[in-house]
């Protein structure tokens, strides 16, 4: 039998393991799994050395959101250790002006205290139009907050205003990649993901239907199945 390969999730802004929950099971047959902790530092740069001197020497990443940020600098960090790729909900351009002026109002207003308002605004966004009036998901949303903290938002916000550009690192990547995405994602279209799929060698492309941001908690079976395949794949 072959030696299982340890999986390193690595979760989004204001997320918590709580994201990964509804995958984990399926996931932990195909090798150990580990959530990275992402809220304490306040660069991309920083946090991926950080879960690098964490992590296993090699293994499989996948990064839902702000996680993708931080597996494009865990693999321009060391590619090597990075054995198969999966990039959930995420993009690879930097932040727009126009992005980072909303984040720096949503910093002002979770100093203010204010930080469960900020959360309420950002759930549209997350979730699928059909499940904008869903407790369990809103409730998940404010769970993975209070996992986190106020203070680790503002570290996670300022380490994503500041990202680099990681389209250069794309057509670098030789490792098995998933891309995937909601039908719906209205934080992240899923328009990137096909740009990324499309610059990354051999990249399998997969788009969730009636899906929105939060794939693992929207379609957790899906998106398991996909993830399940790229490790086995």
């Amino acid at each position: 039998m072959a030696e299982a390969m340890p999986i390193l999730l690595v979760p989004g802004l204001a997320s918590s393991p709580r994201i990964y929950a509804p995958v984990i099971p399926a996931l932990w047959r195909c090798g150990p799994v580990t959530v990275a902790n992402h809220i304490r530092d306040d660069s991309m740069a920083a946090i991926a050395r950080r879960i690098l001197a964490e992590a296993p020497p090699r293994f499989a990443l996948a990064g839902h959101s702000m996680g993708g940020y931080i597996a494009f600098e865990i693999i321009r960090q060391a590619p090597e250790r990075v054995m198969r790729l999966a990039l959930l909900n995420t993009q690879a351009v930097p932040d727009t002006p126009v992005a980072s002026e909303r984040r720096r109002g949503q910093i002002s207003r979770v100093e203010a205290g204010r930080f469960h308002d900020v959360l309420d605004e950002l759930f549209p966004g997350f979730v699928h139009p059909s499940r904008q009036d869903d407790p369990g998901l809103r409730r998940l949303v404010h769970d993975m907050g209070d996992d986190i903290g106020p203070e680790a938002f503002i570290r996670q916000q300022t380490a994503v205003m500041e990202r680099p550009d990681s389209r250069p690192t794309l057509s670098a990547i030789r490792c098995p990649t998933l891309v995937l995405s909601g039908d719906q994602d209205a934080t992240i279209p899923n328009s990137q993901s096909v740009d990324m799929a499309d610059a990354i060698a051999g990249a399998t492309l997969a788009i969730i239907p009636e899906c929105g941001h939060l794939s693992q908690a929207e379609r957790p079976q899906a998106t398991a199945e996909a993830l399940v395949s790229w490790l086995r794949g």
